[in-house]
């Protein structure tokens, strides 16, 4: 190199850097740690992109999205929804169809017994229907119903269902799945909180068409999470961390455990492989 030359760009570890939010971005009080939002600025300053990959449908992860600043794609709703933030506008919806996810409940109860249910309604701001009994979390808005006929009025994107009578979580998904697997997909993505999908879709699903857009593949990503709905993500990416907080299935199969989501493990990681300074 003559002198003079400007020196040749650092390569980057990873072109994309894939995160949950719920139990992994985010903290127990539903915040960004300064030294997450420091670390993702970092590797984003040095040409790798970041992309939210949450559970949550749009309409419960815009003011997370507008509170970082973030004007990326961001995979929501399982993958069923690729949103476009700097545009406040959908790319991909995927709905659940609303007389199989009917008949995938009914099989359900006939083997779990009854089940508490809520919808997540399809579209930018598709309302959460919360039915008699389910548990919810009161910093979300939900819209409570009394007619259970209203959860199925419009296009949904998934369905809510707990057990009423103390089935844990892992059971509930076991029985769902054995119930209607054939119908519907069933995923766990945080304690109380096991829904139904349109068959096939995953987290996977939607971060992939994502990736496509920003022209990245699966071996440039890394990908961050906590819960078992964040398995297929994992299984796509080129690696995969669990959080120190993560469900143990996701913890067997993550390539590195981090330190929890209140511990800062996304920076934790970052910094040791994009060798930042902090």
């Amino acid at each position: 190199m003559n002198q003079g030359d400007n020196p040749p760009p650092r390569s980057l570890p990873y072109r994309l850097i894939a995160t949950d939010l719920d139990g992994t971005l985010l903290r127990r009080d539903a915040t960004v740690s300064p030294e997450s939002r420091a670390a993702l600025a970092a590797v984003t300053a040095a040409g790798a992109a970041h992309i939210v990959v949450t559970g949550r449908s749009v309409a419960w992860t815009r003011h997370i999205l507008d509170d970082l600043g973030y004007r990326g794609l961001a995979v929501c709703a399982q993958g069923g929804q690729v949103y476009d933030a700097g545009a406040h506008r959908l790319l991909t919806s995927v709905t659940l169809d609303r007389r199989v996810a009917a008949l995938a409940l009914a099989r359900i109860e006939a083997k779990a017994g009854p089940l508490a249910v809520a919808a997540s309604r399809d579209g930018l701001v598709g309302e959460v229907l919360i039915s008699d009994g389910y548990v919810y979390h009161p910093e979300l808005p939900v819209t409570l119903i009394s007619d259970p006929e209203e959860l199925w009025a419009e296009p949904l994107n998934k369905i809510y269902i707990q057990h009423p009578a103390g089935l844990s979580d892992d059971a509930l998904v076991e029985a769902a799945q054995a119930a209607a697997g054939d119908l519907v997909g069933v995923t766990m993505a945080g304690h109380g909180i096991v829904e139904l999908l349109p068959l096939g879709l995953t987290k996977a699903t939607g971060l992939s068409l994502a990736a496509r857009r920003l022209a990245v593949t699966a071996a440039e990503t890394i990908a961050f999470g906590d819960m078992p709905n964040d398995l297929p993500m994992f299984r796509w990416a080129g690696y995969g961390v669990a959080m120190g907080n993560a469900h143990e299935a996701v913890k067997a199969v993550a390539d590195e455990v981090t330190a929890s989501n209140d511990e800062d493990g996304i920076a934790l990681v970052l910094r040791r492989l994009f060798a930042l300074e902090g």
